[in-house]
């Protein structure tokens, strides 16, 4: 009797879930969802000066990607980043928000020089646009449309971004 019981109210419980999961909006699981309008949210280039990474956005597309240094993720979307920058220059604007973490601008700049990367970089000292974002980790992709909506989000190192791209276009 009393399993039987349990077995009842496991079951009430799923109905419930399923009848609320269809009730509420689907989300993106990796931070805001697609379709929704970027956010500006103040960051410094390099040299130390503000800029609001509103000043990219509704202009034409817009890459950001979430990185650091120490991230291998990062390190694996590189070689494509690079590759898109050049390929699309003038055409799509490609921003990396370095994120604070156990960096600092200068280390930044050296490591840009250093492998020569063409993107606009700036860096998030205090995580406001990481919160913007809601980045959940480095490697984080968001691709914005000419209009200013975000019409990719992804995360980790084996991102298609020529994909990604192409919808910002």
């Amino acid at each position: 009797m009393i399993a039987g019981i349990r077995i009842v109210s496991l079951l009430g419980i799923g109905a419930m879930s399923l009848m609320l999961a269809r009730a509420l909006p689907a989300q993106d699981p990796l931070g805001l969802p697609v379709g929704a309008k970027a956010p500006g949210a103040k960051v410094q280039t390099l040299d130390g000066k503000p800029v609001d990474l509103s000043t990219y956005i509704g202009k034409g597309p817009v890459v950001l990607e979430f990185w650091a240094l120490w991230c291998s993720n990062c390190k694996e979307l590189e070689p494509q980043l690079k590759q898109l920058t050049a390929k699309y220059a003038g055409k799509v604007t490609f921003v990396s928000v370095a994120v604070s973490v156990n960096e600092s601008p200068d280390r930044v700049k050296r490591y840009a020089e250093k492998y020569g990367l063409a993107q606009q970089l700036v860096f998030d000292r205090d995580g406001a646009a990481t919160d913007a974002y809601s980045a959940p980790a480095t490697s984080y992709v968001v691709v914005i449309d000419r209009s200013g909506k975000i019409v990719y989000t992804g995360l980790g190192g084996g991102q298609n971004l020529e994909a990604a791209v192409q919808k910002g276009l």
